[in-house]
């Protein structure tokens, strides 16, 4: 045992030897029997992990509550969404002031009328310590509303049905379920996707006729390849109801009238391995987003309704080499376009009459720019949200006819403090080990000196695909105002540059993700922009991995990390194919049943290349109920961590006893999260206010 302050000894994990065997090769995992959830031994370990972090904080918790005030005081708590509307209402969410949970609530016809309360969450969630009220779906007679609960924090709703004509909630409750469903156009047949009780995989979709049982409800559609997830929704249209199946690198979808819920579905395009694509409906066509014919950064094309299957495909939209089509929006009068090119979000407003295109003007080096809700159909409004490192967010109607813009909200940050005239940003590019340039966003106050001195967060994901755009945090604000500069590494494995971006951070490449985000630290310290007296690094999930993997690879770059529920033990994971979600993991991580994926994952795993050395200060969470990377991951790691590294360095590990993947449900005590995490850097920059 280390001692890490007077008088306060870290836990210790007892050691029980399993060998575990694959392809020949033996690892000994002296930790497995932190899986078992139901041993008081694991629950005790677990206790004394969340005391020690309690003990070893206890001096930042006046920083902690400071910071959690700070940051609460910047948000309006009485703020509403901006309305939008669909079928005849206007939709509002609202907050009430010092209330955790929103208030869903609509208005016939004019945002004059009386306001209809649909769920005031706060009264629901009372006495539960996790709540999460999701799937909201109105009838096409806006007489009734599907909604879906989770009060676990393992992703596995219940949906319930409520009258909004008597407020009456029906009694029939459908269990374990993805949370979204969707209504037929005879308001009384719904349709939803159900779960694997053991793999959480959504595996069926099924029928629900109102004024049944549960139990009676229809499977319309199972998917049984093991590697695919199903779920179903409503085509914007109201004219389909489409049931799709998608793997990481394969979809297909299904297809069915809604005035017609008992009909069968019908295939667009069966599956092709390899092949993706997602479905549009604008008249007698289906519109199509996809990869088909060799397009990595895909291409628009289209297919009749009445016979769509891929011999009848056509171009809309061809293959462009430097540019990823993202989605696309479908009006009466226009196609709306979302691309990105250069690493940056465009939109494209195009006539279906060919009266011309063009791209909305956004001012910024560096931005995000993402279309909203947009339910109507007949309109020439587009709405879309616009926001950067340094402007906060805005909702934005935008007059596709005029090109006039009318910001409806931007976010409104209490406290007189901030101005965005305060705050710079940047785009940067380092050299990877490779040649490639990797591309960083970052933001600070204005007046930096690079002389080394300054404290860097150095934040990224670079996994599945997901790209984490510059976008503007009023958290983030408390670190900034304190001298920290904030960066967003575009490592390979996101799709900041483009679908190939992305190629080149899986599978067998799956080390430029690691290394990239090394290359990125060495360049912030090369150009002095820190030190790795000053280099913190962040990463949550897919991320966690990451930062798992730079703590073995280049400990010494940062004098700080925060692994947020971090996937961590990958070959164990992937092996073991009653873990939520695992096999449809293999197009991601690879199949380590294949021996060359398994010594592929073997060599960056974080939990199996833990060794005898020093590690930063680590701070490490996780909740006991998550259903994406299970709690004894990083309980197994943070253990090993603790018997072989050489260091007095601070390893905190911190387990919420009530959440799962997401944390917190309240938006305050989410917030009480990142005031820890914040504390923690603070803490060791020696910044005590």
């Amino acid at each position: 045992m280390k001692v890490a302050e007077e008088g306060i000894v870290a836990p210790k994990a007892k050691k029980i030897p399993v060998n575990l065997e694959k392809h020949g090769d033996v690892r000994v995992d002296n930790y497995f029997w932190l899986r078992e959830r139901d041993n008081p031994e694991v629950m005790d370990y677990l206790g004394r992990e969340n005391l020690y972090n309690e003990q070893m904080t206890a001096h930042t918790k006046d920083l902690q509550e400071e910071l959690f005030q700070e940051v609460k005081s910047r948000i309006k708590e009485d703020d509403s969404s901006v309305p939008y509307k669909l079928n005849g209402y206007w939709y509002i969410t609202r907050y009430e002031k010092g209330k955790d949970y929103p208030i869903y609530s609509r208005k016939k016809e004019s945002l004059d009328a009386p306001e209809e309360i649909l769920f005031n969450v706060n009264e629901m969630a009372e006495g539960y310590d996790y709540y999460r009220l999701g799937g909201l779906n109105v009838s096409p007679d806006n007489k009734l509303v599907s909604f879906a609960v989770d009060t676990v924090s393992r992703r596995q709703y219940t949906i319930q049905i409520k009258n909004l004509e008597t407020g009456e909630i029906y009694p029939e409750k459908i269990k374990n379920t993805t949370g979204g469903s969707t209504w037929a156009n005879d308001n009384k047949t719904l349709f939803y996707a159900r779960k694997d009780e053991v793999t959480l995989r959504s595996d069926k979709i099924y029928k629900h006729r109102l004024g049944t049982k549960a139990k009676e409800d229809e499977v319309v559609f199972y998917e049984e390849d093991e590697t695919f997830h199903t779920y179903v929704y409503k085509s914007k249209s109201d004219r389909y109801l489409v049931i799709g199946s998608s793997s990481t690198l394969t979809s297909e979808y299904r297809f069915l009238d809604a005035d017609d819920p008992d009909g069968e579905f019908k295939v667009v395009q069966p599956r092709i391995r390899g092949m993706e694509y997602s479905i549009f409906h604008f008249e007698d066509h289906f519109y199509i987003l996809t990869n088909y014919g060799g397009a990595t950064n895909f291409k628009l094309m289209k297919t009749p309704v009445v016979d769509p299957q891929l011999s009848n495909w056509t171009d809309v939209i061809p293959h462009r080499e430097e540019v990823l089509l993202e989605d696309i929006d479908l009006f009466k009068e226009y196609l709306v376009v979302s691309e990105r090119s250069d690493g940056l979000n465009k939109i494209k407003v195009m006539r279906w009459d060919g009266q011309g295109s063009y791209f909305i003007d956004f001012d910024n080096e560096t931005y995000t720019a993402y279309t909203g809700t947009n339910p109507d159909f007949d309109t020439d409004i587009l709405r879309y949200t616009y926001n950067s490192l340094t402007t906060p967010t805005q909702v934005v109607d935008f007059n596709m006819r005029t090109r006039e813009k009318d910001v409806k909200k931007e976010l409104e940050i209490l406290g007189g403090q901030f101005s965005k005239d305060n705050y710079t940003s940047e785009r940067i590019w380092a050299p990877a080990q490779d040649g490639t340039m990797i591309p960083m966003t970052l933001v600070h106050r204005k007046g930096l000196i690079k002389d080394g001195s300054n404290p860097v967060l150095q934040y990224a994901y670079g996994s599945y695909g997901s790209t984490i755009d510059p976008y503007f945090s009023t958290v983030r604000l408390s670190l900034l105002d304190r001298g920290f500069i904030f960066v967003i590494a575009h490592i390979r494995g996101g799709e900041y540059l483009g679908r190939e971006w992305y190629e080149q951070g899986k599978l067998l490449k799956k080390m430029n993700t690691f290394t990239d985000f090394i290359d990125c630290s060495k360049f912030l310290i090369s150009e002095k922009y820190t030190s790795p007296q000053h280099l913190y690094a962040s990463g949550g999930s897919a991320g966690g991995l990451l930062m798992g993997v730079i703590a073995n690879m280049a400990p010494q770059l940062y004098n700080g990390i925060i692994a947020s529920v971090p996937f961590v033990d990958v070959v164990t994971t992937m092996l073991d194919e009653t873990i939520p979600l695992t096999t449809g993991e293999y197009d991601e991580w690879g199949n380590p049943n294949s021996p060359e994926y398994y010594h592929y994952m073997k060599s960056y795993s974080p939990y199996d290349n833990v060794t005898a050395q020093d590690y930063p200060n680590m701070l490490v969470t996780t909740g006991l109920h998550d259903s994406q990377v299970q709690y004894w991951e990083p309980a197994k790691w943070v253990a090993k961590l603790r018997e072989l590294k050489t260091d007095n360095n601070k390893l905190l590990f911190h387990i919420n006893m009530e959440s799962g993947h997401g944390g917190a449900s309240g938006r305050f005590e989410a917030l009480r999260e990142v005031a820890e995490e914040y504390a923690f850097l603070l803490d060791l920059e020696g910044i005590t206010e």
